[in-house]
């Protein structure tokens, strides 16, 4: 774990060096604010609650996230530093998981910079505080879901942008599963059990879940493996693309 840590301070020194981290922290801000007050209704809808809040989050994460995550693999292998740092005496997989904490270290300073809205909705009435909580745990676990997915694609190529896409698409795939409109294409002709894994793999499907207030076992199990899958696949991609 102290490979691990090295990489962690590294990779968070590297965000704070640069404008990246308080570019995306005040669009995160910005537009998780315009979004709360303005389309969900936050004061028109008479409810002391976070859900016009977090709502969104699913939809915001589709593209900031990526935006994070391309940068972790592609900019090393197109710069070539890539090569110096599996050079360390330190574990591939340490360093991915390193990289990956870091990343979202970096998502969840961001988050907590949203506190205000919390404050905010506990002096305008008597919110159930637990829920609130809940769902804070809930998007930064669905966040790193989707970080675990761009961290993995950003290994396979040279190109941020290429990087960029690719992970907002697949992040899509898997946000949309769980919608009825995807779920109506196989229903007629897909077994039962087909239905209830694609409806599984929606983030959207768990992520409503939690915003209710309900730590489902399922629901932690599915973030565990869907993000040690993709860092498992991450560390793999890194060790045969070395020296490409």
């Amino acid at each position: 774990m102290r490979y691990v840590w090295v990489t962690i301070k590294r990779e968070i020194g590297a965000y704070f060096s640069t404008p990246l981290a308080y570019v995306f922290i005040c669009i995160f801000l910005g537009l998780s604010g315009a979004l709360t007050f303005f389309v969900g209704n936050f004061f028109e809808r008479g409810q002391a609650d976070l859900n016009s809040f977090f709502n969104f989050h699913p939809w915001l994460y589709l593209f900031l996230i990526p935006a994070v995550s391309m940068r972790l693999w592609a900019e090393e292998r197109k710069t070539g530093t890539v090569e110096l740092l599996l050079t360390l005496p330190m574990p591939i997989w340490a360093v991915v998981i390193g990289k990956y904490l870091a990343a979202w270290s970096f998502i969840a300073i961001a988050l907590v910079f949203t506190f205000p809205l919390w404050i905010t909705v506990n002096y305008l009435g008597e919110p159930d505080n637990g829920v609130i909580f809940a769902s804070y745990i809930g998007s930064l676990v669905m966040a790193g879901g989707y970080l675990a997915i761009g961290s993995c694609l950003s290994a396979v190529t040279k190109n941020q942008v290429i990087a960029f896409i690719i992970s907002a698409v697949v992040c899509f795939l898997f946000l949309m599963s769980g919608v009825e409109l995807v779920q109506s294409f196989f229903q007629g002709w897909a077994p039962d059990f087909v239905l209830d894994t694609i409806r599984g793999l929606s983030f959207l499907t768990h992520f409503n879940v939690i915003t209710r207030g309900v730590i489902d076992l399922r629901d932690v199990v599915y973030f565990a493996s869907l993000i040690g899958v993709f860092l498992y696949v991450n560390t793999a991609i890194v060790d045969l693309t070395r020296g490409a």
